[in-house]
């Protein structure tokens, strides 16, 4: 079984804060999740960051947020690893408390756009270096900040990362063990039966039952709610569970197609390639190794 590893770092609500230079051959740090915010620049390095179930690449310049107990991994391209190459990954590391000024965050609007991108994070969240070059100036500045002018600087960078445009989501929106809870509209009674369903063949007639439609009305508003068809929503939650029973290792590739509710694993390996890139043992050899 692939481990997973709950790394504990030292921040608390007295020490908020941790930013810091880096300077390696490689990244070595192992798969690995912990409870706090982490802003992650790399100044100089290519390689893959692997968040969630997505496989990003990374190279000079780039910017990635990861969300709170969110497993990622940067793994530096293979030249880094050759110790007769001149090579090296630099950059600075910024992790702060996930409650972090939480109840300003979530009641005063000032602060919307912030809460905003701290509820995106729990995806990762990836920002190209031809978008963020004042996001990173003043990210590279706060390891040498304290006290009150390292909480202020933050909150601006976090604002001016809030409003980047270009930012783009990395783990699929199905990477999680828990889904929105049944609420009282329409959609999200729909949804909360899906996610509860997924594995199992759903038919189309049976959904659209259930939420009181005939079968053209209900794809006519599902389509509307999510911007997804029915069926493409389904595989989107069947692929996020399937990558994560491929990254613990604990089954093979067959049992986890049915596993998932794919009728063969001929349709598995398709669907699979074509929302991630790779195939599952592709996929599985890159997030395990």
């Amino acid at each position: 079984m692939k481990k997973i590893m709950n790394e504990k770092l030292p921040i608390s609500s007295l020490n908020p804060i941790k930013a810091r230079h880096y300077d390696y051959n490689c990244f070595t740090y192992p798969w690995h999740f912990h409870s706090q915010y982490e802003i992650m620049y790399v100044k100089e390095g290519m390689g893959q960051c692997f968040v969630g179930d997505a496989i990003q690449r990374y190279s000079d310049g780039d910017l990635i947020l990861f969300g709170t107990n969110l497993p990622h991994y940067m793994n530096s391209d293979d030249i880094y690893k050759n110790k007769d190459e001149d090579l090296r990954v630099k950059g600075t590391i910024v992790q702060f408390e996930k409650d972090f000024m939480s109840y300003s965050i979530d009641n005063y609007p000032q602060f919307f756009h912030i809460k905003i991108l701290l509820d995106e994070a729990r995806r990762g969240l990836h920002f190209p270096k031809e978008s963020s070059s004042e996001i990173t100036g003043l990210l590279v500045k706060l390891p040498e900040m304290e006290g009150l002018a390292q909480v202020t600087s933050l909150l601006t960078l976090l604002q001016e990362m809030a409003t980047c445009k270009e930012r783009a989501f990395l783990a699929s929106p199905h990477f999680y063990d828990s889904f929105p809870e049944q609420g009282g509209s329409r959609v999200e009674k729909i949804i909360s039966f899906i996610n509860g369903n997924y594995t199992r063949n759903i038919s189309l007639q049976e959904i659209a039952s259930m939420a009181a439609m005939n079968r053209s009305a209900f794809c006519r508003y599902f389509k509307e709610q999510t911007g997804k068809t029915f069926m493409e929503y389904v595989m989107e939650m069947r692929i996020g569970y399937a990558c994560k029973l491929l990254a613990i290792e604990e089954m093979n590739i067959y049992n986890i197609s049915m596993e998932c509710g794919f009728d063969s694993i001929t349709h598995f390996n398709r669907i699979f390639k074509r929302s991630m890139k790779y195939t599952p043992t592709q996929y599985q050899k890159n997030i395990l190794k």
